[in-house]
């Protein structure tokens, strides 16, 4: 009796190729179906709205869809109706509705506006408290009126509270004689929240935009909660790309004026939101994995020339870092003009100039 002949070494590979795709395909298969588990398991915990039933219903999706995968034969039924329950959840999760009237925290109470009349720019709710620790303050909203023919550049801030990995990010418009305006792209709290990496996954904070003084936003982190704050001039915001930035910057808070939105730490968060606007100086791309590791932003933007390129990277980070400054100049008038005297690319007049031209008008609202 005859063997037969070994199959060739071409039909051997071949066969193995085809059971590694296949092995491959069916891991992301399962990779996703976790993830999508995962994913609706922290809808449900998060955003049920019957609080009481959001732990227990959430463990019982999350064992019966184990269970299920693990237990329920043939496996192609199993995935079917898993993936039928994510649906279902996602469904549901999609009609949960953004709000501006909640119960907010003081701080960010009030949605800032604009309105505009050819040149003249007034912003209403304009932030600018008075802090006595980072916790205590004297909350007071303003009414600030500005002129474009006035706007000059834009400055960018990274802000560090922990790992260097990972960063807030922040603008400053310079208006020359009408001082800054600071906008920084945060969540807005409800009273009785906290913010966590995970819930702000799902709909729990709204976005929101403070904008502010700088002698709230940036000495706010510098000499209250003592975190980390770096200061860099946008090199290719000229004062025409400068005017298109801030007006975009003023559509994104009108529409959140009328109609609020979702915060998320994935989509829609202070850095995806930052990259969105500075298309209009420069090339950006929002979606990266720097929406989740960011701490390095600088180093890329100055990598793609948006900072100042005359020292090292290094060296003009190290220059660039103002707590210091900041704490120095802390309720000085000039506080915008001490952070950023002699730091590289700075164009800006004196401390005592830029002091004498503080005076603008606006209208104070205390509360």
């Amino acid at each position: 009796m005859t063997q037969s002949p070994e199959p060739p070494v071409k039909a051997r590979a071949m066969q193995v190729c085809l059971f590694l795709v296949r092995l491959l395909l069916l891991s992301f298969g399962w990779l996703v179906l976790l993830i999508g588990v995962a994913w609706a398991f922290g809808a449900l915990w998060f955003d049920f709205p019957v609080s009481a039933l959001r732990r227990p219903l959430a463990a019982v999706f999350a064992l019966s869809a184990i269970g299920a995968l693990a237990f329920m034969r043939p496996h192609w039924r199993a995935q079917l109706g898993v993936v039928g329950a994510i649906a279902l959840v996602a469904l549901w999760w999609l009609t949960i509705r953004p709000s501006n009237t909640r119960d907010w925290q003081p701080e960010v109470a009030e949605t800032p506006y604009f309105e505009i009349e050819g040149d003249r720019v007034v912003v209403h709710n304009f932030r600018n408290f008075d802090y006595i620790t980072k916790t205590d303050f004297r909350p007071r909203w303003e009414t600030k009126t500005l002129h474009l023919s006035n706007l000059r550049s834009v400055d960018f801030f990274t802000n560090y509270w922990g790992s260097t990995l990972i960063c807030h990010t922040f603008v400053s418009f310079d208006f020359g004689p009408e001082g800054y305006v600071c906008i920084s792209i945060e969540t807005r709290m409800a009273k009785g929240q906290a913010y966590s990496a995970i819930a702000g996954l799902y709909r729990q904070f709204e976005l929101y935009y403070v904008i502010g003084d700088e002698r709230d936003i940036v000495r706010l982190r510098t000499n209250y909660r003592l975190e980390d704050v770096y200061l860099y001039h946008l090199v290719p915001a000229t004062p025409e790309r400068s005017r298109a930035l801030f007006l975009d910057y003023v559509k994104s808070a009108n529409e959140l004026h009328e109609r609020a939105q979702w915060y998320n730490e994935l989509t829609s968060n202070c850095t995806s939101n930052v990259r969105l606007h500075i298309k209009h100086i420069g090339s950006a791309h929002p979606w990266d994995w720097q929406l989740l590791v960011n701490g390095t932003i600088d180093e890329h933007a100055y990598e793609l020339g948006a900072l100042d390129t005359s020292l090292p990277f290094a060296e003009l980070k190290r220059l660039s870092y103002i707590d210091a400054r900041a704490r120095a100049a802390d309720h000085d008038p000039a506080f915008s003009s001490r952070i950023r005297d002699g730091l590289p690319g700075m164009a800006i007049p004196s401390v005592e100039l830029r002091s004498n031209t503080r005076q603008q008008p606006l209208t104070a609202k205390r509360e």
